[in-house]
């Protein structure tokens, strides 16, 4: 049975569209028009082997903190849509992931309980790229965790280049998730005592 979800969301201030299928081969199509947010997400995709369409337009003359945050929103309902009752997956995934200088573990639980842990500091001078405020990615993977109801950890050991070490943030989401929904034969039911997740 295929693990694909489609979930869309419109409000005043963003619009979006959101298709993954993660059972994919790393396909990905992405417009946030955000070039930064695009190039991440397309990373995501990549290194988790998840076919991901992002098409997502917003109030971004405002300030980028409205669609940063909605799309966050929309891609953890689509990954736990997909997932359906998570019957036999391995629920863990963990991935430490280096990008130059730059060296990132994630680790996520698929539990329903969303937490977020998110110990990220980029060195003085470098809290932008380009017009993007980094700190906006704390929000996006907040939104994520909470409407994907994951307990996801991500923390920077070290890194100076704010590109690399989001780079290194992203790819590990993507092969840290991977992990986490992949089938596990072995599991009957859902990977819990409580019987469900």
């Amino acid at each position: 049975m295929p693990r694909k979800a489609a979930v869309s969301r419109k409000t005043k201030e963003t619009d979006i569209k959101i298709h993954i299928n993660l059972d994919g081969k790393g396909d990905y199509k992405i417009n946030t028009s955000i070039p930064f947010v695009d190039h991440m997400l397309s990373l995501m995709s990549k290194h988790g082997h998840l076919d991901l369409d992002v098409q997502a337009k917003g109030d971004i003359e405002v300030d980028y903190h409205h669609l940063m945050e909605d799309v966050g929103i929309v891609l953890g309902e689509a990954i736990n849509k997909a997932l359906g009752k998570k019957l036999q997956i391995r629920r863990y995934g963990e991935a430490v992931t280096p990008m130059d200088e730059s060296l990132a573990q994630v680790v996520i639980d698929l539990s329903g309980r969303p937490y977020l842990v998110y110990n990220v500091k980029t060195p003085k001078g470098s809290n932008q790229i380009q017009s993007l405020a980094v700190s906006l990615f704390e929000d996006f993977f907040r939104a994520l965790s909470n409407n994907g109801g994951m307990n996801l950890h991500i923390n920077l050991h070290y890194g100076r280049d704010p590109h690399h070490i989001f780079e290194a943030i992203f790819k590990g989401f993507g092969r840290a998730l991977r992990s986490a929904v992949e089938i596990h034969p072995g599991v009957k039911g859902v990977l819990s005592t409580k019987g469900t997740l």
